[in-house]
């Protein structure tokens, strides 16, 4: 039988006065009363309660017991009342892993969250490498593509698209690009986690997949080193839009062959459970997709 249920019964009956009474009071049989109790008393070898036919009363030994039952079962309802209040309310430490370049979108996020939950710790990591969520001890990680492994919950916050684009002065030395397939003949500089590898992806005008192999000179898992490296004339880049809004409108960079559209990707919030969500990762799930609903336009200026 299970132990702790025999303690509560065993409880009971102390507390009742009788099998029955206990019974009554815990909605299972006299019979089942009896053999709790008596199922404790055999694992411990002593009698803890004198039957009689009016009532029962505890042996020195059952009084003792009774003493520790009624402190442990106060201790494990005081369990259940901290991970009940800690369920309901955002607490603890929050450990989030985040992209770089998402750091400015979820800032703002994570300062609301520090100011309306005093209880709450954030410890916030980031990078461009693929982590163990389980395994390094995250709560949450907000990465631009979908992870690779299916057994995670993945959380769509918003849609984003790459932007093709390279400086005037990479115009100037290389001539300017005027069909797709010509990317094969341009040193073009990837990220390292674009999805699809060396095979860039666009649909045409008429929303037909289309797509091109490219090579190049670098490789990087940093927008922001792929962005410099576009500023720079070096070569033509694929980013994600709002890395190079500022540039492409302030005239630094030049968008190439808007008639090809990058295939959408999903900014996505990662996490190892779906059902019993603390309250921590919860609110800060659902801020997020509040957040994002508002930056939608910023996030994916080019669509």
């Amino acid at each position: 039988m299970d132990r702790l249920t025999s303690l509560e019964v065993f409880s009971r009956v102390v507390e009742t006065g009788g099998f029955s009474a206990a019974a009554r009071k815990l909605n299972m049989s006299t019979t089942m009363v009896s053999n709790h109790v008596q199922a404790l008393e055999d694992r411990l070898g002593v009698r803890l309660l004198q039957r009689t036919t009016r009532k029962v009363n505890l042996t020195e030994i059952g009084r003792a017991y009774y003493d520790r039952c009624i402190q442990i079962l106060a201790d494990i309802e005081q369990a259940d009342d901290i991970a009940s209040e800690l369920q309901s309310v955002p607490r603890g430490t929050l450990r989030i892993h985040v992209a770089t370049h998402m750091v400015p979108f979820v800032a703002p996020v994570v300062a609301k969250l520090l100011s309306i939950y005093p209880e709450l710790k954030i410890d916030l990591r980031m990078g461009e490498a693929d982590i163990d969520l389980i395994e390094e001890g995250y709560d949450v990680a907000l990465r631009m593509t979908a992870p690779p492994d299916s057994s995670l919950i993945v959380r769509s916050l918003a849609t984003w698209r790459h932007v093709l684009c390279c400086s005037h002065d990479y115009l100037d030395r290389h001539g300017r690009v005027q069909k797709l397939d010509e990317l094969t003949a341009h040193n073009c500089a990837r990220h390292l986690n674009y999805p699809f590898g060396d095979d860039w992806r666009f649909f045409d005008r008429k929303g037909m997949p289309a797509s091109v192999r490219i090579s190049g000179s670098f490789i990087t898992n940093s927008g922001e080193a792929l962005r410099k490296v576009a500023l720079e004339g070096a070569a033509v880049c694929l980013m994600a839009g709002f890395l190079v809004q500022d540039d492409l409108e302030g005239g630094h960079l030049v968008r190439l062959l808007p008639e090809y559209r990058p295939v959408e990707m999903s900014m996505n919030a990662v996490y190892p459970h779906r059902h019993h969500l603390s309250a921590k990762v919860r609110t800060f799930i659902d801020m997020l997709v509040h957040h994002s609903a508002e930056q939608q336009k910023l996030i994916n200026p080019y669509s």
